[in-house]
């Protein structure tokens, strides 16, 4: 049998409906999906549509639909190829999937709504084509990777594989605060910088390392020490900060520069075996101060140089705090937002625990707001 006596019993078996119907459907709650290559959808997609493309649609429509008795409406260029797609998921025991007859000239024929999305071009395709292929990712979750400007404190042991990761994934603007130089007892923990790079600023070694890993992003060095009196510009600008600071007043300082700025915090710390990392939702309620409403005394709490670290420790706790940043831009539900996970790496112990809002915070709390 011809391909065109297929889509002939096809027809027959599976009416097409046409593009008003499937707005209006779509409106009502079906699931609108784009089945079109990536340069088809450059030219323009359906405002709504689920851009899931023709090749891993089995694999992709499962994370999206609620059951398989959702009304799924599936468009491409003509109507030819969501035809064949609609006859496939039947056979894998969808109920109610429709092909939009005519596809996206139809839709455009019918002066329906639609958008031009900003694509990404093929070097970034090619560079980021493992984590395209995830539907929580995609390409409206790589684009907003692109465009996403994030600000990294420290770029220390928790700093530099949260950096790293970041740069790798796409993230468009990084910016890199710390005033500290390279020393060489940094360089088996801090992976940004080599044992040519002891006695540089570590911001610019940072830089370069970064660099050298994706060129096509923009890196920021800010040589500077965090404290209450810049903290607010430091943060101004960014959509997101991820803190590996290594004391106290910076991270207070971040805390509440982020609280007033409304910028979501991603907290990171290690003590030798064990490290936390936390999600501070944009506005706070929570905030740090909620977790740690105050400083311990001087003294109480040794430094890395004093209790000593397992390079790999911060190397976790930096990597998951780089995965929890790409949750937060690229949209995903289910990230540590208002959590902190507590690790034990000598035993391999892990505990997620819901972190309350105080009321009485006074960064974060009812209406006791302080400035920053």
């Amino acid at each position: 049998m011809s391909l065109k006596d297929q889509l002939a019993a096809l027809r027959e078996r599976i009416p097409p409906i046409d593009a008003e119907r499937a707005a209006e459907l779509a409106r009502e709650g079906a699931l609108l999906v784009d089945i079109r290559e990536a340069d088809e959808i450059a030219q323009g997609t359906p405002v709504g549509a689920r851009p899931l493309g023709r090749g891993f649609l089995e694999m992709r429509l499962e994370q999206e639909i609620r059951d398989a008795d959702q009304t799924v409406l599936l468009l491409c260029a003509s109507g030819s190829r969501s035809l064949l797609a609609a006859d496939q998921l039947s056979r894998l025991g969808y109920t109610d999937v429709r092909s939009v007859e005519g596809g996206f000239d139809a839709w455009k024929d019918a002066g329906l709504a639609f958008e031009t999305p900003t694509m990404l071009d093929n070097a970034d395709r090619a560079r980021y084509a493992r984590q395209l292929t995830l539907p929580e990712v995609g390409e409206a979750g790589q684009t907003k990777l692109r465009d996403a400007r994030v600000l990294v404190i420290g770029a220390g042991g928790l700093g530099s594989p949260a950096a790293f990761y970041l740069a790798a994934a796409g993230v468009g603007h990084i910016g890199i605060v710390d005033h500290d130089v390279v020393d060489r007892s940094n360089l088996h923990r801090q992976i940004l910088h080599r044992d040519a790079s002891v006695g540089q600023p570590k911001v610019r070694s940072a830089m370069a390392t970064l660099a050298a890993l994706n060129p096509s992003i923009a890196i920021e060095p800010i040589e500077a020490r965090v404290s209450e009196a810049n903290a607010a510009d430091l943060v101004a600008g960014y959509d997101l900060v991820v803190d590996g600071s290594d004391n106290f007043n910076a991270r207070y300082a971040v805390n509440d520069a982020c609280v007033a700025a409304h910028i979501p915090l991603v907290y990171g710390a290690v003590e030798r075996f064990a490290g936390q990392v936390g999600v501070f939702p944009a506005g706070g309620a929570p905030c740090y101060r909620c977790l740690f409403a105050s400083a311990p005394p001087a003294g109480a709490a040794p430094t890395c140089a004093e209790a000593g670290v397992l390079g790999v420790v911060p190397g976790l706790v930096g990597t998951l705090q780089a995965l929890e940043a790409i949750k937060l831009i690229v949209g995903m539900p289910d990230t540590l937002s208002a959590r902190v996970l507590t690790l034990d790496a000598k035993t391999q112990r892990w505990r997620s625990l819901q972190i309350p809002g105080d009321p009485a915070c006074a960064v974060c709390g009812h209406g006791k707001r302080r400035s920053v």
